[in-house]
């Protein structure tokens, strides 16, 4: 498992993963060569899967976000993959989960304004396959979105 290296090394890697390597073996009292090794065995072993570019939507103009709750018609042998099937190719849906009980599917939308939803809402997310339910929740405001783990 981790020992109290590799934690150091997530805490400062999740904080700043553009930081230089030898930033990164400095903050975390390391070796540069030793660092390195740490980080391919974190790789190799999945706990790090990669780093990635995060855009923020709103500043490329994307003013709403519109959380969806669906319920799939349960009678249906292919209702989810259909359904996941037809979302996925729905550009402005920017994350699809699934879950147990009475809610199937949440998506999360995205859209410019609201003309822009409410285009979105009865030209594609309406023509998704196999809903029996479907409730719109409007997104006010995001009050923690840190995807920081406490390592």
């Amino acid at each position: 498992m981790l020992d109290d290296a590799d934690r150091r090394i997530l805490r400062q890697y999740q904080a700043t993963p553009e930081a230089p390597m030898s930033d990164l073996a400095e903050r975390c009292g390391l070796t540069a060569t030793t660092l390195s090794r740490r980080l391919d065995r974190l790789r190799a072993s999945g706990v790090l899967r990669g780093v990635r570019g995060v855009i923020d939507w709103q500043v490329l103009g994307y003013a709403v976000e519109v959380s969806l709750r669906v319920t799939l018609d349960k009678s249906v042998p292919r209702a989810f993959d259909e359904f996941l099937a037809r979302a996925r190719e729905v550009p402005e849906v920017i994350e699809i989960q699934t879950f147990l009980g009475q809610v199937d599917v949440r998506l999360s939308v995205i859209a410019r304004d609201l003309a822009h939803y409410q285009e979105l809402y009865r030209e594609k997310l309406l023509a998704l396959p196999h809903m029996t339910d479907l409730e719109a929740l409007m997104h006010i405001a995001r009050l923690k979105g840190d995807e920081t783990l406490p390592v």
